[in-house]
């Protein structure tokens, strides 16, 4: 992820550069710290397998606007991405995903029982590491795992009798993607001791990028080739994901996207129908009224930091907002 935002900044980027070494070796020592070699198979698999790190980073970025060279600011770091990696476990339990990271998911190779056994025991080491942290950080990493826990249930249910749909997208995301960004940038900022605006503004900027994450990743489901996104196009729609275009297809009256939403009501789209429908998404307002519901949430996220200090710091944040924006276009 660094590499991708290429910063400008090599003191920065040196700096982050060598904490995220000190970060992987403490996940790797960490993930798989289980007594029982086969548990520690189960645990240590997906940190094994990498992954951007993005929460890492922001715990990172998060502890410049204090002191980043206090201690614990690894360890806060390592607590984001075990709690990041929990949840993948579980998430990909409950898609049926056969791979993640480009290897097999935890439930393809080890079973669902021990996946879901598995990210338990990631959440509870996570807990561990928190507390040795201090309170402030046993306090956000449980808010979190709530949050968290709160969003997938919402998934799982959803929306209730009379409920906007999109409302439930946003509170689902907000549980899901932007409750971890968020607390990933307030825990490393807390740990650095940082002022208690300037942890504030970290963590609304957090809960703004983290709803136009998703949201990008909902525009490059349906246009994105796999090199770039990581899965087929239309991998969401195939499996009936009610993605944010697919909420504001359903919900518009445009007769020019009829066909589109005769499609999407019929349920998971048919593999059959699958390029049809990407065709009739391409010229679809929703395409056009979910690039307008990114930019206003990266405009958010921007203006949540004001003028924060250090600069670099802050530009690498903005950098971040830049990243989003351009993998959708």
């Amino acid at each position: 992820m660094l590499d991708r935002l290429a910063l400008r900044e090599p003191e920065l980027d040196n700096r982050l550069r060598e904490s995220l070494e000190r970060v992987e070796k403490c996940l790797s020592a960490t993930a798989s710290d289980a007594a029982a070699p086969r548990v520690a198979a189960i645990t240590g698999h997906l940190a094994a397998a990498g992954g951007k790190r993005l929460r890492p980073l922001l715990v990172l970025l998060g502890a410049e606007f204090g002191e980043p060279w206090r201690d614990g600011i690894v360890e806060a770091a390592v607590v984001a991405e075990l709690v990041h990696i929990a949840s993948l476990h579980h998430d990909d339990v409950m898609d049926g995903a056969p791979t993640r990271h480009g290897v097999p998911s935890v439930h393809a190779r080890f079973g669902e029982r021990a996946a879901v056994f598995g990210g338990d025991w990631l959440l509870a080491r996570a807990a561990r590491l928190a507390a040795e942290l201090g309170p402030e950080a046993v306090a956000l990493n449980a808010r979190t795992a709530g949050r968290l826990v709160a969003g997938q249930l919402r998934e799982l249910t959803g929306p209730a009798p009379g409920e906007d749909p999109v409302t439930h997208y946003f509170q689902v995301t907000a549980g899901k993607t932007a409750a971890l960004l968020s607390m990933s940038l307030g825990i490393g900022a807390l740990q650095a001791g940082a002022p208690t605006g300037c942890v504030e503004a970290l963590t609304e900027y957090g809960e703004h990028l983290g709803l136009a994450f998703q949201i990008a990743d909902d525009l490059l489901d349906l246009r994105s080739p796999a090199d770039v996104s990581g899965k087929e196009r239309g991998t969401d729609l195939l499996a009936g994901v009610p993605t944010l275009p697919v909420l504001l297809a359903l919900d518009g009256d445009d007769p020019a996207d009829a066909e589109l939403r005769a499609l999407l009501r019929a349920g998971p789209v048919p593999a059959a129908d699958a390029p049809r429908a990407l065709e009739l998404f391409a010229r679809s307002p929703a395409l056009a009224e979910t690039e307008a519901v990114l930019r206003h949430r990266l405009d958010r996220a921007r203006t949540a930091l004001g003028a924060l200090r250090p600069p670099a710091a802050r530009r690498a944040l903005l950098a971040l907002c830049d990243y989003v924006a351009l993998r959708t276009s």
